[in-house]
């Protein structure tokens, strides 16, 4: 998209604010995914449709194309003179710690990193305990005893999912085979679903049959795959269950909405700080997915274990490493 006409879009949308001058003025910058990529900024729109409804209050809003194109639109957006800019990703950071710097009396939130600064507050999640439930579902579900993971971008965090999901699987059976694999090492690696069920059809040939996908756009081809195989796919980020009822085992939440819905809300009320936040299961920050999509897939007794996994990291009992410490995984 060019700038220009993203500057009408951002235009074209600011009118759908309030029309009340006490209202805030917020805005949200969708990842290069897309909005509707049934994923993490999917999410991030669910959120500020929410806080919509509820408050009455628009918003702003805009995608980039391209992670090149992250800075100028972030400048667009505090050119408007908002309250706040939600901007959805780590790719996304180098972006806001450049033009927040520019615009000091614009608040900017950043989700998926950290950026430090005065006007700048950071939301990220311990996607390794919503992770290690969805691998205790997979070790359960299988029949092979061979599950499978298939990342994005080969980067800390997505290697944090990957970890978490090991330690899950092999809480339940300490012998699971975990196989791993990254579509790639550069921000391409999220819009490819053919490499992505490239990488799932191999792993079902190798015996694996759960495979956990957290790799944006690829997943939706790790998950067609998944379909066209028979085999049992877990979804990431959003609720994907209803991709491919019967197929999709679980998904993990990554409570994008929750953080988006609480950073425009907080502006409103008078609350937003700069500074960072880190939500996991104890701050509903993550999570696994039980609807009617998959509620034949989940028995009692599965469901019950997961229950027990979550309760147990809550209370403390059971401590998911995080591979981002130290840049290891123990299992």
């Amino acid at each position: 998209m060019k700038l220009t006409s993203i500057s009408l879009a951002l235009a074209t949308a600011f009118c759908a604010f309030s029309a009340h001058a006490a209202d805030p003025k917020l805005a949200l910058v969708y990842g290069s995914g897309g909005k509707f990529d049934k994923s993490f900024n999917q999410s991030a729109y669910e959120g500020a449709e929410r806080f919509k409804k509820e408050t009455k209050i628009g918003y702003l809003e805009a995608s980039i194309t391209s992670d090149a194109q992250s800075e100028q639109v972030l400048r667009q957006m505090a050119r408007k003179n908002v309250d706040l800019v939600v901007s959805i990703g780590f790719s996304m950071t180098n972006a806001v710690t450049t033009v927040s710097k520019e615009f000091p009396k614009v608040k900017f939130m950043i989700i998926d990193d950290v950026v430090n600064g005065d006007n700048v507050s950071s939301v990220t999640f311990k996607e390794q305990e919503g992770s290690y439930l969805v691998g205790v579902a997979a070790a359960l579900a299988s029949k092979s005893q061979k599950v499978g993971f298939i990342g994005g971008m080969d980067v800390p965090l997505i290697r944090a999912f990957g970890c978490g999901y090991a330690q899950g699987a092999k809480s339940v059976d300490a012998k699971i085979d975990v196989t791993q694999n990254m579509v790639g090492t550069t921000p391409a690696a999220w819009s490819d679903p053919a490499k992505g069920g490239e990488l799932a059809r191999a792993q079902f040939d190798r015996g694996v049959d759960v495979v956990f996908a957290a790799a944006g756009g690829s997943g939706m081809g790790a998950l067609q795959a998944v379909k066209d195989k028979g085999k049992l796919g877990i979804g990431v980020d959003s609720n994907q269950n209803p991709l491919y009822p019967g197929f999709i085992l679980t998904s993990m939440l990554k409570r994008v909405d929750n953080a988006t819905y609480d950073g425009f809300m907080s502006v409103k009320n008078g609350t937003w700080k700069a500074g960072v936040v880190s939500k996991g299961l104890v701050e509903g920050g993550v999570d696994w997915a039980l609807d009617a999509n998959n509620r034949k897939l989940i028995t009692p007794a599965m469901e019950a274990s997961i229950k027990q996994a979550a309760a147990d990291i809550k209370s403390g009992k059971v401590k998911v490493v995080d591979y981002r410490t130290g840049n290891s995984c123990p299992v």
